[in-house]
């Protein structure tokens, strides 16, 4: 998508930390991050939020979420936990939109979120 901040990152031109990369999603460092870990991953499909997923994304979407518990078990995060976060549109904090799961762990976490 044209001006989509995350499609940028995607394509290579705005710069990231990558975590991991393959032909469908891709995970990377918060640039303002919120706690010690904090990462996002996101599909290289141009998904604007949560309410456009479709039953062909379905199984995509499944294995993003396994993809963020693996890189949250991998950043140490397994024993202490985390919050794994879907903002979708304004009221839910989205700033970015396209589709996007941030993990925050490495310290405790207050509820509610704010």
């Amino acid at each position: 998508m044209g001006n989509c901040l995350f499609c940028k990152i995607i394509a290579g031109e705005i710069p990231s930390t990558k975590l991991y990369e393959d032909n469908e999603m891709l995970a990377f460092l918060d640039i303002n991050p919120m706690s010690p870990v904090h990462f996002l991953v996101i599909p290289k499909k141009h998904i604007s939020n949560l309410f456009e997923v479709d039953t062909e994304d379905a199984a995509l979407l499944g294995r993003i979420l396994n993809k963020a518990q693996e890189l949250a078990k991998t950043n140490g995060c397994e024993e202490e936990g985390g919050r794994f976060i879907i903002n979708t549109k304004s009221d839910g904090g989205q700033t970015v939109d396209h589709l996007h799961i941030h993990f925050l762990g490495g310290r405790k976490l207050g509820w509610p979120p704010g």
